[in-house]
């Protein structure tokens, strides 16, 4: 019979691993709830339509990378690809508009997306994310940006640069992209044949593309950055502004574009040139019309997404200390396996990390396997009998099983 493995783009989290993300995850949480952010958890697939009128039915990730089915029945269901679009469909069907704005969410969530697998990118991957709806202060802005810089510099990911652009209203977006298309066009036979067979459907992403012949063509091409409505350059200077007293370095780069059509105004993204090509490591922007798109009221939004693990890349996979373990239980022999055990659920129950001999070790064997533990403390049980041994002073004593659990608490 044939080994079964996981699907190609898919992983599997294995205990060494879990602590490194569990200690990832704990520090982001906490930073984001001290400030103001509630967790919010969208189901793990949505009617397809969400993401074909969201996300843009010429995006690739419609056209290319959705995990779509229809249920049994005939419902059209996707795997969600992010995260955006179904906190925006839970904002509007939960009535959320009526919340004090603005209405902070963040969630940490797997998503799917049918793409090549590559380093730190997977068809099935976990990302950390945030949404701050119902404002459209600049503030919000530069609030947004400052929580994920502060989140990728505790977590380790020290060589992250911040490019930063803005896409403006979408009348003059759409202005552009009629511009931009014209150039495109013009210079056609120089372009690459992917970049050419979407001009008409979704030409920002030329900005993207790495072949040479379209990055020349590119680099002479109108910026949209140069185009903004005075609001929108009010707007995005205020942002800059936040920024640099905030003491957050960045770099305008106008060629910046994201695979998303929702984006209006600030855009933002953090790399990391260590992580090679693929150096993203998280971003997100402005999205004031995505909401009334979904069937809700006109609401200003922003947010982000992080790659959990795409952050484990570029900061190295730091390992957390291990789990302190106060106390291996020990026995010799059947007769006292049972008042080893129940040993062991009185030190949990007074809050001990506690564990118990459980493989069938020899007691020189168990003192060795809770030495490879760390463990403070280690009680060979003998019926009513306790040897009590102080692993980090070296000490030992004798005494009754009842009072060991008082013992170990008051030390």
């Amino acid at each position: 019979m044939s080994k079964l493995t996981a699907p190609r783009g898919t992983f599997d989290i294995l205990p060494e691993q879990a602590s490194v993300r569990a200690a990832l995850e704990r520090t982001a949480c906490e930073l984001l709830e001290s400030a103001g952010y509630g967790r919010i958890e969208t189901p793990s697939f949505e009617a397809t339509e969400l993401f074909a009128r969201g996300v843009g039915e010429a995006t690739d990730i419609v056209r290319k990378e959705m995990y779509s089915f229809d249920d049994k029945g005939g419902r059209s269901l996707t795997l969600r690809p992010e995260g955006t679009a179904p906190v925006c469909r839970a904002y509007v069907e939960h009535g959320m508009h009526k919340l004090p704005a603005p209405v902070r969410l963040y969630y940490l969530s797997s998503f799917f997306r049918a793409e090549r697998p590559q380093a730190g990118r997977h068809r099935q991957f976990w990302q950390l994310g945030i949404e701050a709806l119902g404002s459209e202060d600049p503030a919000v802005d530069a609030e947004t940006i400052v929580l994920l810089s502060t989140i990728l510099t505790r977590l380790g990911v020290s060589g992250a640069r911040l490019r930063l652009s803005s896409l403006g209203s979408p009348g003059t977006r759409a202005q552009y992209r009629d511009e931009l298309t014209a150039y495109l066009r013009t210079n056609a036979q120089r372009l690459a044949p992917a970049v050419r067979e979407r001009i008409e459907l979704n030409p920002l992403r030329a900005f993207d593309s790495d072949d040479p012949g379209t990055r020349e063509v590119m680099a002479g091409a109108p910026r949209l950055l140069d185009r903004l409505e005075p609001a929108d350059s009010e707007h995005f200077a205020s942002v800059r502004e936040l920024l640099a007293r905030a003491g957050v370095a960045y770099e305008i780069d106008p060629t910046l574009v994201r695979g998303l059509d929702y984006y209006t105004r600030t855009l933002f993204e953090f790399t990391d040139d260590a992580l090679g090509a693929q150096s993203g490591v998280a971003g997100g922007g402005r999205y004031d019309g995505l909401v009334e798109q979904l069937g809700g009221p006109p609401t200003p939004g922003i947010g982000w997404a992080a790659g959990i693990e795409r952050i484990m890349l570029a900061s190295g996979e730091h390992r957390p200390a291990p789990a302190t373990v106060d106390l291996y239980v020990a026995f010799e022999g059947a007769r006292s396996r049972a008042d080893a055990f129940e040993t062991l659920t009185a030190a949990r129950e007074a809050g001990l990390a506690a564990q118990m001999e459980l493989a069938g070790r020899s007691l020189k064997g168990q003192l060795k396997q809770a030495e490879r533990l760390g463990a403070r403390f280690f009680a060979a049980v003998d019926g009513e009998s306790v040897r009590l041994r102080d692993l980090r002073a070296g000490t030992e004593e004798t005494l009754e099983r009842g009072v060991l659990v008082g013992r170990l608490v008051a030390a």
